[in-house]
C-alpha cells in the first residue's frame, strides 16, 4: 500500500551494556538515538511497567530508508521469559558474521552461507555471508503464526501487504509494503504462539490520514485494538500519533503517523554518548517497582 513502510522491531532487553555490544560491535549498527524516560509510556511502549526506562534505537543507516531495532529497558528488570513468537530477524553482512568471528561470539552454520547467533536475552539473528550494495541489509523479520491462512487473510486483506511468497507445504509467507524494504515472513508452527514476557512489537509508518481509517477498519471487522488512536510526547521533539493493534496471534502493531515520525527519528548525534553514559553506576542505583503478575526472569 502506498506510502506505508516498515520501521523497526521492539525488544525489550535486560542487560542493556551486553546487548549495546551485540548490535554496535557484533552487527555493526549504529546507535541513532537514545532517550530515557521517568515513567511508562501510555501505548505500553515499554511493556506494562511504570517505572523508569530507556529507548535506544539502532540500525545500519537513518530510520528513513532502514528497518531498525528498538531497545527498551525497563529499570530494575535483568531479563525476560522468551515464548515462540519471534522466531527471528534475518540480515546479509559479510562484515557482521566476520565481527562475531573475530569477536568469538558463537555462530553456528544452518545453512550454506548462512549463521544463526544470538542477541543477549536469546533473540534470534541469521547473518548471511554477503553483502547487498546501496540496500539496508535488514531483509526480514520472522514471525510465528497458528493459522497461516488466517494471518495472511490479516496482513494482506486487511492491513495492504503484498504477499512476494507463499509456500503451503512449508507453511510459511513474505510479505512486504515494497520490494526495497524489510519483509514480514510468517512462519506457521503446531499449537499456541507464546508471546510470554518478552513480546516484542512491530512497527509500520503510514500517512498521517490513514490512522483513523485503519482505527476505523479494525473495529468494523471486529479485530484486536489495543491502543485506540492516541498522541505520544517527546520532550523537545515531535509529536506523533499512534495506533497499536493485534493480529490474530495476538503479535503486537503499531501503526504511526509518517509525517511526524519521519521529524522524531532523526539521527542523533549525540546518541552513543547519552546511551554509554547511561551505563554509569549512578543511572542504574535505584530500583523501579513494577506491576504485579508479569513474569520476567532477573
Amino acid at each position: 500500500m502506498a506510502g506505508r513502510r516498515a520501521l523497526h522491531f521492539v525488544f525489550k532487553v535486560g542487560n542493556r551494556f551486553q546487548t549495546t555490544r551485540f548490535y554496535r560491535d557484533v552487527l555493526g549498527m549504529k546507535i541513532l538515538r537514545h532517550e530515557e524516560f521517568e515513567e511508562g509510556c501510555k501505548a505500553s511502549c515499554n511493556g506494562p511497567y511504570d517505572g523508569k526506562w530507556s529507548k535506544t534505537m539502532v540500525g545500519f543507516g537513518p530510520e528513513d530508508g532502514h528497518f531498525v531495532a528498538e531497545l527498551t529497558y525497563n529499570y530494575g528488570i535483568g531479563g525476560y521469559r522468551l515464548g515462540n513468537d519471534f522466531m527471528g530477524i534475518t540480515l546479509a553482512s559479510s562484515q557482521a558474521v566476520s565481527n562475531a568471528r573475530n569477536m568469538e561470539w558463537p555462530l553456528s552454520e544452518v545453512a550454506e552461507g548462512v549463521f544463526e547467533t544470538e542477541a543477549p536475552g536469546g533473540y534470534k539473528f541469521y547473518l548471511q555471508n554477503r553483502d547487498l550494495p546501496q540496500s539496508d541489509p535488514v531483509l526480514k523479520v520472522t514471525l510465528a503464526v497458528s493459522d497461516l491462512q488466517k494471518s495472511l487473510n490479516y496482513w494482506s486483506n486487511l492491513l495492504g501487504m503484498k504477499i512476494y511468497e507463499k509456500d503451503e507445504q512449508k507453511q510459511r509467507a513474505l510479505l512486504g509494503y515494497a520490494d526495497n524494504q524489510c519483509k514480514l515472513e510468517l512462519q506457521g508452527i503446531k499449537g499456541t504462539v507464546d508471546h510470554a514476557a518478552a513480546f516484542g512489537r512491530i512497527a509500520f509508518s503510514c500517512p498521517k490520514k490513514e490512522l483513523p481509517d485503519i482505527e476505523d477498519l479494525m473495529k468494523r471487522e471486529n479485530q484486536k485494538i489495543l491502543t485506540p488512536l492516541v498522541s505520544l510526547d517527546t520532550p523537545g521533539k515531535a509529536t506523533v500519533q499512534v495506533v497499536i493493534l493485534a493480529d490474530p496471534d495476538g503479535h503486537e502493531i503499531c501503526f504511526v503517523g509518517d509525517e511526524a515520525f519521519r521529524e522524531l527519528s532523526k539521527m542523533d548525534p549525540e546518541g552513543s554518548k547519552l546511551l554509554d553514559d547511561s551505563f554509569k553506576p549512578e543511572s542504574s542505583e535505584s530500583v523501579f517497582f513494577f506491576k504485579k503478575n508479569i513474569e520476567y526472569t532477573s
